[in-house]
């Protein structure tokens, strides 16, 4: 059965996006801190050595990708391609997109509904605070994978800034390393 995962790496006051994130300048100033640990000495993203791998290869088995507008806006729909996934955005107002792959939906209910669907029976990846938000509110996300970096960036864009209610976790695996702490958790109901 497939599972809906948000990862994320994230500050450890909480941030996913440095100050002034916007268009033109997606996740902030020094965002790229946020993702070091999956980035190779020529500054190129790819499997990080180590147990670190393992999060990048359950990236890359996931089989649809669920992201709010803001974020696919800022990443250009990841190009139309996420590594050969289905992209599901969440949004009220689609935006003139010429990306085969891309699907805009309405609100996080059909979104989850037809991004489990693509899957076909492997996970779901979830991009984005609203987003996450959204799920978790709606009872659509199954599990977290954060990874905590060291790092207080102060300001910037909060992860779970807004909650409706408490919500308990699990910790599932923990890898420590000297660029980040990656926390897995499943969302208990």
């Amino acid at each position: 059965m497939s599972s809906s995962v948000l990862l994320m790496s994230m500050s450890v006051d909480g941030y996913i996006a440095a100050p002034n994130d916007g268009p033109g300048n997606p996740g902030g100033d020094d965002f790229m801190r946020l993702h070091e640990w999956y980035q190779g000495p020529d500054g190129e993203f790819g499997r990080p050595a180590g147990e670190p791998g393992a999060i990048w290869d359950e990236l890359h088995a996931t089989g649809a990708l669920l992201v709010g507008r803001r974020t696919a806006e800022q990443v250009d729909y990841y190009g139309g391609d996420h590594h050969g996934v289905p992209i599901f955005v969440v949004s009220h107002d689609p935006g003139p997109v010429s990306y085969d792959n891309v699907y805009f939906v309405n609100d996080i209910e059909t979104g989850m509904a037809q991004a489990k669907e693509a899957a076909g029976g492997k996970d779901v990846l979830v991009h984005g605070a609203v987003t996450a938000q959204s799920a978790l509110a709606a009872g659509l996300l199954d599990e977290l994978q954060i990874s905590q970096v060291p790092v207080l960036f102060g300001s910037g864009l909060r992860l779970f800034d807004v909650l409706p209610r408490r919500v308990e976790l699990e910790i599932v695996r923990v890898i420590d390393t000297a660029q980040a702490t990656h926390i897995r958790y499943q969302v208990l109901r």
